[in-house]
């Protein structure tokens, strides 16, 4: 029998071909199964690590978000750190080979004071503070987690730049025993980052050693990295070991790899896509896939205190 358009939409379906209501409740459960037996796993898997050590910090409002902080499993376990794999679940799997203690950073370039300090050297005249901010990733995902550390500026200052200092550059460790990711060529290594001394200086700009009152873990860039808000979440080196003042614009890791693709900037600009896809939309990290985007916001929502940073710039050809 030939059917024509209207007859095939106003089929009614023989018994046969109905899933029936207890085939239908038996494969609901089997999913809320299947779910609950995932999330069971992945809390038996971060119940067998130690906790790590809690942080004293007090709560700085004035540069804290009133957005829900992301869950801190979903923060520690969804990461980008190509030093330990390019997957996202890849740097809680294998980021247990990294040794945070002991720990230096060696303080260099156009400053009157230079040397090798030990992060306790690094630590011990700052208060730490808890900072909520906004994390925004270029795959258009983004979170908001509770940062402890203490402003960038602070330590710099110490240091003494000199009027020659037009740039800040940082250098993670380079080690490919502990850092397997080292071992494949995906990125020049060691990785390097950089910002211009007035975005360094800025307040929001921070150095972090912990997330949600505890440690930082190394999936998130132990024991100490940067935190630049406004920007995308590659400028916030991890496991940094090495901070020099500049004359010139200092190379950075991912614009060496893709120039075409990552700015020396690289500030959150919903009005710039990526030559891949679209900056103009985001999704919380946590979220359904059900669950609507919400529009990215410049400077990832901290405009008011970073733009006039860029006051005449065309941040299109600057990104």
């Amino acid at each position: 029998m030939r059917h024509n358009s209207l007859s095939l939409l106003c089929h009614r379906p023989a018994s046969s071909e109905i899933t029936p209501e207890r085939v239908y409740l038996d494969r609901r459960r089997w999913i809320a199964a299947a779910t609950a037996s995932l999330a069971f796993r992945g809390a038996a898997r971060a119940a067998e690590a130690p906790p790590l050590a809690k942080l004293a910090a007090t709560r700085n409002a004035r540069y804290s978000v009133t957005d829900t902080a992301s869950a801190y499993e979903d923060i520690t376990s969804y990461n980008n750190f190509y030093e330990f794999g390019t997957g996202k679940g890849d740097p809680q799997r294998n980021a247990g080979t990294l040794r945070t203690q002991p720990w230096s950073v060696t303080i260099g370039g156009e400053a009157e004071t230079r040397g090798t300090y030990t992060l306790e050297d690094i630590l011990k005249p700052h208060a730490l503070e808890e900072r909520v901010y906004r994390l925004r990733c270029v795959e258009r995902w983004s979170m908001v987690i509770p940062w402890i550390g203490f402003p960038l500026g602070d330590l710099l200052r110490r240091f003494k730049p000199t009027s020659n200092a037009k740039f800040v550059a940082f250098r993670t460790l380079h080690d490919p025993k502990q850092m397997p990711g080292q071992r494949a060529g995906w990125l020049e290594w060691p990785y390097v980052e950089g910002l211009r001394i007035d975005e360094a200086m800025h307040p929001l700009a921070i150095l972090v050693v912990g997330l949600y009152g505890r440690v930082l873990p190394n999936q998130n860039g132990a024991p100490l990295r940067l935190m630049v808000p406004w920007k995308y979440g590659f400028k916030s080196i991890k496991s940094i070991v090495g901070i020099s003042f500049t004359r010139s614009m200092p190379p950075t890791s991912w614009n060496i790899a893709t120039p075409g693709e990552y700015g020396f900037y690289a500030n959150v600009n919903p009005a710039v896509a990526h030559p891949r896809w679209s900056q103009a939309s985001e999704r919380r990290i946590g979220a359904s896939l059900f669950d609507a985007t919400r529009p990215t916001e410049p400077f990832n929502g901290y405009a008011e205190q970073v733009a006039g940073l860029y006051r005449g710039m065309d941040l299109r050809r600057f990104f």
